[in-house]
């Protein structure tokens, strides 16, 4: 399979032992805007792009503009950000999959994490709160899943953060409780991609927060600050128990989030 990273400039951006944090498109577009302020925040480079006929076309305006020189840059619907310093490496998906190419995608996404040597991948997901199974309705809404292979790197880290594994449900409810399967409802391709990279031995970890669509920033800021907790994007101070929603820096494009306001000649 051709490979699917095309890179910025002339020279071949070097990601190998680089964690990946990328986002799932699923309710809510909480990963998305996730990733927003990730990139935002630490100021990331872009390094490339996922070249892909998998995800519907897009392009805009640069999101993370900061000075009108670079406010006329583009942006499409797959791009890679890199800082070197943190050996850190974060995909951001703007567009749905295609119908019928989601498993070619996940294809394309393997080929380019094998060809890359990522240490450790994250994927940030969300899945719809109206389904949550009765032990789910208690306490914080963020999970957690991790492939055999990642947990051999991680040890018992999740365990001392007190985080909380995504519970297995009943795969045929009623008839019988024995067999128990993941479930995302509105997780587009969280669960195949854990099943694949589980098969592969790829070292990947999903983070999902339970949540129903509408205005998803602070479900954005809850699963950021739960991906901080274990990896150290920014500091906290010491005095305080969580980063605080003033340490992340929000991209001016969400300015638009929800269009321009309602025109005051209506009324």
């Amino acid at each position: 399979m051709d490979t699917v990273f095309v890179p910025s400039g002339t020279s071949r951006a070097n990601l190998k032992g680089y964690t990946l944090i990328m986002p799932v498109v699923s309710v809510g577009n909480v990963g998305q805007l996730t990733i927003d302020l990730i990139i935002s925040t630490l100021g990331l480079p872009r390094v490339g792009y996922i070249h892909s006929d998998c995800l519907l076309p897009v392009v805009g305006n640069n999101p993370y503009t900061t000075t009108s020189e670079n406010s006329a840059e583009m942006c499409i619907s797959s791009e890679v950000y890199a800082s070197a310093d943190q050996k850190l490496a974060v995909l951001q998906i703007r567009s749905p999959i295609v119908q019928g190419k989601h498993r070619s995608f996940r294809q394309q996404l393997f080929s380019w994490f094998k060809e890359s040597e990522f240490s450790r991948i994250v994927v940030l997901s969300s899945s719809h709160a109206h389904h949550r199974v009765d032990r789910q309705l208690v306490g914080t809404p963020l999970r957690y899943l991790a492939t055999p292979s990642l947990q051999t790197i991680v040890g018992d880290k999740f365990q001392t953060l007190k985080w909380k594994e995504l519970e297995r449900v009943a795969a045929f409810p009623g008839i019988s409780e024995v067999e128990q399967e993941i479930y995302i409802p509105g997780g587009g391709i969280t669960k195949s991609l854990y099943n694949d990279s589980c098969t592969e031995g790829i070292p990947l970890a999903v983070l999902l927060i339970f949540c129903s669509e509408g205005d998803n920033i602070p479900d954005a800021f809850s699963l950021l600050n739960f991906l901080n907790e274990w990896i150290q994007l920014i500091e906290k101070t010491s005095d305080q128990h969580t980063v605080t929603r003033a340490q992340w820096k929000i991209p001016s494009s969400w300015r638009l989030l929800f269009g321009s306001g309602i025109p005051p000649a209506l009324f």
